[in-house]
């Protein structure tokens, strides 16, 4: 027992250490890709029990209860329905032999410790999430600026061409040019693939 909490006081008991690109067919959370749709894994994390696998899609987690079980929960939390944010890195101590990287998708909170060896890969990692949990949030505002506008629109629209023409083929033009106006506005700034912030933060 005291051998264990020696391990968690020093942060030994299950850190992560990073996969090199050469090892990603290695690990199990490879199988769960989705490589025909060209999801890609840019950042692979393993420990005893856990694997975190960042693609340009989304975070592959497979959750161990414990490093002594073998059996492992599959979650998939894809960027476009789960925003990025509150990226943080927390460097190794004195006597700490682990970094963390924490932060949020969606309403889930990450924590992951990773071996202080592997700290300039982890920089990296933490450098791609905080500017895609920052793209993120631009989005967020340009969408709902598009969405205001295209009402503010298509209401001043619609009042100057009262009584111009059938109110029904009126509303039908309306609402068929606002919908494909905003549909546009959504796909610009919903972005689901963040492959080129991967790229650009993350060194070979």
């Amino acid at each position: 027992m005291f051998g264990k909490l020696a391990a968690d006081a020093l942060g030994l008991s299950d850190i992560g250490s990073v996969i090199a690109p050469a090892d990603y067919d290695k690990v199990d959370a490879d199988d769960y890709v989705m490589h025909e749709d060209q999801e890609k894994i840019f950042f692979l994390i393993k420990s005893k029990s856990d694997e975190y696998c960042f693609t340009n899609k989304a975070l592959i987690h497979l959750d161990g209860t414990s490093a002594a079980s073998k059996k492992r929960m599959l979650h998939r939390y894809s960027y476009g329905s789960h925003p990025v944010s509150n990226v943080k890195l927390e460097t190794a101590g004195t006597i700490d032999m682990d970094v963390e990287i924490k932060f949020q998708l969606g309403a889930k909170n990450f924590s992951i410790d990773v071996h202080k060896k592997h700290l300039e890969q982890v920089k990296d990692l933490y450098k791609a999430l905080f500017r895609i949990s920052e793209l993120m949030h631009e989005n967020e505002v340009a969408l709902g600026l598009a969405k205001t506008s295209i009402e503010l629109a298509s209401t001043t629209l619609g009042r100057g061409q009262a009584g111009s023409a059938p109110l029904v083929e009126t509303f039908k033009e309306l609402n068929q040019a606002a919908f494909s106006w905003f549909l546009g506005a959504q796909q610009k700034y919903w972005v689901k693939d963040f492959g080129f912030v991967f790229e650009r933060y993350l060194k070979s």
